[in-house]
Formats: structure tokens, C-alpha cells, sequence
């Protein structure tokens, strides 16, 4: 069992161009989408968050139920659902804003206790910024290292949302020596302010950059560095391509049975190589199609 941690949210996605473009509302935020991202692929997984009763928040558990997604470690809560509103590029990559304020994915409570064989957690985006909710994703994430689980952390950063970037930049390092994996965008390295070689040093086994279109490279504790090119595609807009390729690293880690960072280092260039080829073509196929829509297991060959 893989647990995904995090926020669920409802992206409002323009139609046109312009401000007032018509907005069509798709389920989404980084951690669910890389939930159902996963149980596309076809890995046993379980979605660990706080959704509201309201309209948006049960067309998000249905989609979790309709792929698999085990959904037994998801809080409730009658406050509203967190909206956030997409901006498109003429490339197709997304800009967000957010609307936050007393919704129902703030207030999540760490849980007693994760679902039996869970084998590693996924955390990062929104859940990891917002108080009070923070606080007990945070604590969550070091319980599960200490216990040996393996963890994998996105940050995915969301400027507009954090209101002091040095203290987030502190807290972020802070993290580091219970992660076993970090994955990253080169737009979310550069705003950290770090290098792979840095983060290694304090704490993960290994760390993944993604760069869009041009790629991925996979940097590890010993010394190595691996890289594949992009999928070349026509991009209709890239939501949700980084949750997919957070996905598409778990599930392929899984596959080959290093969930654990001894496992992980012993990849090697063979290894990283069809793992990072793997979720550069699960990414792509995302990309391909509108919104948050990762491929299933037949649409991309481990």
C-alpha cells in the first residue's frame, strides 16, 4: 500500500482567453491527483486528507472510489472545499491562485494510524504550507520516518501561498532528514535555492528534477547522476504532469521492489534509466489531453 497525503482542492480551469473567461471546474490538487495517478497505474493506494461534505468534496471521494483509491483514512468536515483558479500560458503550462480561507482540507488532524502495509507516504503541495493542517502533515511525515517507512516529498511550490518565503525555505530543510525521496521542478529548486547536492547531504536517498519538456535527472547519495529526455507530445497544458511523474516513480519503485533507500541506491544507471523513462511517458501522456488526466497501466508500458 502506497498512502498519498495531502490536499484535495477543485481547479477552475479557464475555457478562453481573457479574465473572464468561462471556468469549467476539475477535480484536483497535487496529492489526489497523484492518488488517482496511482491507482490508474494500477498500485494499491490509499488517499490520507480532510474533504468537505459539500457537492465538490463528494464528486472527489467518488473519483478516488471509482479508481481504486482506498479512501478510509480521509477525514470529513462541513467547512467548504479549496478552490483554485488556473491560469494557461501559451504553452499550456498553469499558474494558480487560490482561495483558502476556512475550507475543509486546512484543518486535517494527524490520523491515529495509516492503513495496514503501508509501505511507503507521499506528501507535498498546499497541505504542507497552510496551518492548521500543516502542522499535523509535517508531524505525520516524521512519525512515518522514524518507523522506517519510505517517504517522498514534492514540495510543488505555490508562492502566492506562502506568506514568508525564508521561513518556509528553513522549514523545507527541516524536512529533509525524513524523506527518502525528494522530487522537484528546476522552477521549484531554483525558488528553494538549494542544489540536488545539498538535499542529499542532509538527508534523501535520492533526488529527481524535472524540466519539463527536456526532461528528468535523478541525482543520488552516491555520487550519481542519471537523466532522460522528455517525450516529445502536443501539449494541451501540463496539469498535473508533476503529480503524475511523482506517481509514475512510486509505482515504478514498487514494480521493482526498492521502496526502501538501500533498494534505492543500488538502482544504478539501468535502473534509473527505466524508471525515469517511465514516468517521463506516463507525464507526457498527461500533458496530451486537459486537465489532471494521468494514464492507465495500458496506456504506458512499465
Amino acid at each position: 500500500m502506497i498512502v498519498v497525503a495531502g490536499e484535495a482542492l477543485i481547479d477552475l480551469v479557464p475555457q478562453g482567453t481573457g479574465a473572464l473567461a468561462a471556468l469549467r471546474p476539475a477535480l484536483g490538487g497535487g496529492p489526489y491527483n497523484t492518488a488517482v495517478a496511482l491507482g490508474r497505474l494500477g498500485s494499491p493506494v490509499a488517499f490520507c486528507s480532510r474533504v468537505s461534505y459539500d457537492a465538490f468534496g463528494e464528486a472527489l471521494l467518488d473519483r478516488l472510489r471509482e479508481t481504486g483509491v482506498d479512501v478510509s483514512p480521509v477525514q470529513r468536515g462541513s467547512e467548504p472545499t479549496t478552490l483554485a483558479v488556473a491560469s494557461l500560458d501559451a504553452d499550456g503550462s498553469a499558474a494558480y491562485s487560490f482561495y483558502v480561507d476556512g475550507t475543509a482540507d486546512r484543518l486535517f488532524a494527524l490520523p491515529a494510524a495509516l492503513p495496514p502495509g503501508t509501505r511507503a507516504v507521499s506528501f507535498g503541495t498546499c497541505s504542507l504550507v497552510l496551518e492548521p493542517g500543516a502542522g499535523a502533515y509535517e508531524a505525520l511525515l516524521r512519525e512515518t520516518a522514524a518507523r522506517g517507512v519510505f517517504t517522498a516529498l514534492d514540495p510543488n511550490i505555490r508562492a502566492g501561498l506562502i506568506a514568508d518565503p525564508d521561513a518556509y525555505r528553513a522549514r523545507f530543510k527541516s524536512w529533509l532528514p525524513s524523506v527518502s525521496l525528494l522530487k522537484l521542478s528546476a522552477e521549484d529548486a531554483e525558488w528553494l535555492g538549494g542544489t540536488p547536492r545539498e538535499w542529499l547531504a542532509a538527508g534523501p536517498a535520492a533526488v529527481v528534477v524535472t524540466r519539463g519538456g527536456d526532461g528528468l535527472t535523478a541525482f543520488t547519495r552516491d555520487g550519481g547522476a542519471y537523466s532522460v529526455p522528455g517525450e516529445r507530445v502536443e501539449v494541451v497544458d501540463t496539469i498535473g504532469a508533476g503529480d503524475t511523474v511523482n506517481a509514475a516513480l512510486l509505482h515504478g519503485l514498487a514494480a521493482r521492489g526498492a521502496l526502501d533507500e538501500a533498494a534505492l541506491t543500488a538502482l544504478g544507471p539501468e535502473g534509473w534509466s527505466g524508471l525515469l523513462g517511465f514516468a517521463a511517458r506516463a507525464a507526457a501522456v498527461t500533458c496530451s489531453r486537459a486537465g489532471a488526466e494521468p494514464p492507465y497501466a495500458r496506456e504506458v508500458a512499465l
